[in-house]
């Protein structure tokens, strides 16, 4: 009699359907939302991109390899969009690992999965945001960067062309378009030009050693900021 062996795959939502319902039960343990929101946003998953990708495991005689249609247990999640003005590049979102399988290695095996997925078909580079992750993520390789633009849907009828003017500045876009010219008013004059002071001096502070300016990224501190406020850090990693 064969042993019993663990085997993990990574497969997008859209080949499993029939897991829409437990995946959208996994991401809302995880953040909330309606369940009817998170349905519509996971049966958008497709080759096009979004693609809501899954890593599953099976357990059988290690003889035996599982069939992907087989039982099965959802270990995870993580969601690939496209980059606006990046076509080697794809954003990660709603990484996620089961609650009750967390700590056992899943996490770098899913982020694995997925790289191995998004460089089998050309791409590479990944990007991802995490509020409190990021020495996680640092320790998968992932450095920190800038942001950049994900698309949340995208059609095969969206030209290149059309994602390089979505991806221009709204300044840039104002100045193509033609319009007539009406003259301006004269500007008021200027008030007498005062010297400003000098700025102070940079705050550092020291983060395992490394002396470091406030105004400069590390995984203790970051100036960019989400929707809310909060303090979040874009990282990103060439695959």
């Amino acid at each position: 009699m064969g042993s019993v062996s663990e085997e993990l795959s990574l497969v997008p939502l859209h080949q499993r359907p029939e897991l829409l319902e437990a995946c959208a039960k996994l991401l809302g343990e995880e953040w909330g939302k309606s369940r009817a929101s998170r349905l519509h946003t996971l049966q958008r998953s497709s080759d096009a991109f979004p693609a809501c990708l899954l890593l599953l495991r099976s357990r059988g005689p290690s003889e035996t390899p599982a069939a992907r249609e087989g039982p099965c247990e959802l270990v995870g999640h993580a969601r690939l969009s496209r980059v606006v003005g990046r076509p080697h590049d794809l954003f990660v979102e709603s990484v996620v690992v089961a609650r009750a399988l967390r700590g056992q290695g899943y996490g770098w095996r899913l982020m694995e999965a997925t790289e191995q997925w998004a460089r089998a078909r050309g791409f590479r580079c990944l990007h991802l945001t995490t509020h409190d992750k990021q020495h996680f993520y640092a320790h998968l390789g992932f450095v920190l960067g800038e942001p950049v633009q994900s698309v949340a849907f995208l059609s095969p009828a969206i030209s290149s062309e059309v994602l390089r003017l979505f991806s221009t500045s709204s300044g840039a876009a104002t100045a193509t378009t033609t319009r007539p010219r009406v003259p301006a008013a004269p500007p008021p004059p200027f008030p007498p030009l005062t010297v400003p002071p000098p700025p102070p001096p940079p705050t550092v502070i020291w983060a395992r050693g490394v002396l470091a300016e406030s105004s400069k990224q590390s995984l203790l501190e970051t100036p960019h900021r989400d929707a809310k406020g909060l303090p979040i850090f874009w990282m990103k990693k060439d695959i």
